[in-house]
C-alpha cells in the first residue's frame, strides 16, 4: 500500500486547485490535501501541516521570490511543483524540484509526480559531485599551485579559481591541501606515486 501523503496547492483560482487535485488523486491515491489561495494563508498551511509536497503558482510568491521563500519558509524535506498556469521563463522555474503545467496531459503529470515521490529525501542523495573543473582544480592545490599559477594553467581567472575552491570546500566540507589530498587518492583522482 502506497504511503499517505500531504499536499499544499497553492494557486488563487478554486477551478484550478480543484481540478490539480482531481488530477493527483487519480495519479496517487493515499493523499491528504491543503489549499491556499494566497502568500499569508500558504505560509499558514505550511507550518500547520508540514506538507510533503508543495504545488504552488510562481506568481503568488511574485516580487519576493522564491529561492527565499523556500530557504525562509519551506521545510528542508518539502519537494516543491511550479504549477504554471501562463508561460514563465526557465531561470523562473530553476529554484522548483518539478514543474508541471495546466496544459500538461494526466499521464505526463503522473509521471513526473510519481519520479519526485519516489525521489530521495536531499539528506540521501550525493552533495559532493564535482565538475570536471573543479577536480582540475583540486590536481593544482595538492600539487602546490597557488591559485594564480591554477588559473594560468586553466586559462581562468583568479576569482574563478577561488570561487571553484569555495564551491569545493563548500560541497565536500574539506578545507586545507592535506584533506584534498586525500580525497583525490581516495577517489581516485591521482596515484599515491604521484
Amino acid at each position: 500500500m502506497k504511503p499517505q501523503i500531504k499536499i499544499v496547492i497553492a494557486e488563487s483560482s478554486e477551478i484550478i486547485r480543484k481540478g490539480v487535485a482531481a488530477v493527483l488523486k487519480h495519479i496517487y491515491h493515499n493523499v491528504d490535501f491543503f489549499y491556499a489561495n494566497e502568500l499569508e494563508q500558504l505560509k499558514l498551511a505550511l507550518n500547520r501541516h508540514k506538507p510533503d509536497i508543495l504545488f504552488i503558482n510562481p506568481i503568488l510568491v511574485g516580487s519576493f521570490g522564491f529561492n527565499a521563500f523556500k530557504k525562509n519558509i519551506l521545510s528542508a524535506n518539502t519537494k516543491t511543483v511550479a504549477l504554471q498556469t501562463v508561460f514563465l521563463e526557465q531561470s523562473i522555474l530553476k529554484d522548483y524540484d518539478r514543474a508541471i503545467s495546466i496544459y500538461d496531459s494526466e499521464d505526463f503529470i503522473g509521471k513526473k509526480i510519481l519520479s519526485l515521490i519516489n525521489e530521495p529525501p536531499e539528506k540521501d542523495k550525493p552533495q559532493n559531485v564535482l565538475s570536471m573543473r573543479e577536480k582540475d582544480v583540486i590536481l593544482g592545490v595538492i600539487k602546490g599551485l597557488t591559485n594564480k599559477q591554477i588559473a594560468d594553467k586553466l586559462c581562468l581567472s583568479v576569482h574563478t579559481i577561488i570561487t571553484h575552491r569555495r564551491n569545493i570546500a563548500s560541497k565536500l566540507q574539506i578545507h586545507s591541501a592535506a584533506g584534498l589530498t586525500i580525497y583525490a587518492i581516495s577517489n581516485k583522482l591521482v596515484e599515491v606515486d604521484d
